[in-house]
């Protein structure tokens, strides 16, 4: 049930960042597993995007993951203080990536509650990149991991959303990328309580 390397390989991140939605992101971290549905995401069309940290071909130790064959992490810190978690998609130098912006808690929902200090039943315990990293136990050394490994993947549970449950709307957080924040590449699951609130990051 494990996404083979291949779905990685596609060059429609477009596509990539609506699929994603209801598949279900795993980590292994010391031995425990947590796991949640995807529920939120964000798609960043490589050196064409200005909200994509590899605009204009930018390449630096930071953002060369983004620049590896589909089909591996790429974390950075935002603030300082946020791990964010974002899928590598298509080919080698085409640097796509989808950012996942909230999950459904689903397994280990105990240790996500550690971690979170709050109950799985409060939306806030995943709801937003940030949350849904610490959630999971994702921090940057889950950078440049392999998704097709052990310690990050990605698994299809058959749980699939129509197209009128599934909304399209502007990315959060990237008014710096000018017209290019106005595009409606934030994709999310109608009427999910996980998913984020426009004004959290």
């Amino acid at each position: 049930m494990k996404l083979p390397l291949s779905y990685y390989s596609n060059q429609d991140v477009l596509f990539l960042a609506q699929d994603l939605l209801g598949k279900v992101l795993f980590t292994e971290v010391n031995g425990e597993i947590t796991a949640g549905i995807i529920v939120e995401t964000e798609a960043y069309f490589g050196t064409k995007d200005k909200a994509s940290h590899a605009y204009g071909g930018r390449r630096t130790n930071r953002t060369e993951p983004l620049y590896s064959h589909g089909g591996i992490s790429y974390v950075y810190l935002c603030y300082g203080i946020h791990h964010l978690f974002n899928v590598v998609t298509s080919v080698e130098d085409d640097p796509h990536a989808v950012l996942i912006r909230a999950v459904e808690p689903l397994i280990g929902k105990e240790i996500m509650e550690s971690r979170r200090s709050m109950p799985a039943s409060r939306a806030a315990i995943s709801s937003g990149p940030g949350s849904a990293a610490k959630a999971l136990g994702i921090d940057k050394s889950f950078n440049k991991k392999n998704l097709g490994g052990n310690e990050i993947w990605i698994e299809d549970h058959s749980i699939q959303y129509s197209s009128e449950n599934i909304i399209a709307s502007p990315r959060i957080g990237v008014a710096y990328a000018q017209e290019d924040a106005l595009l409606p590449w934030r994709f999310f699951v109608k009427n999910n309580k996980y998913v984020s609130k426009p004004n959290k990051i």
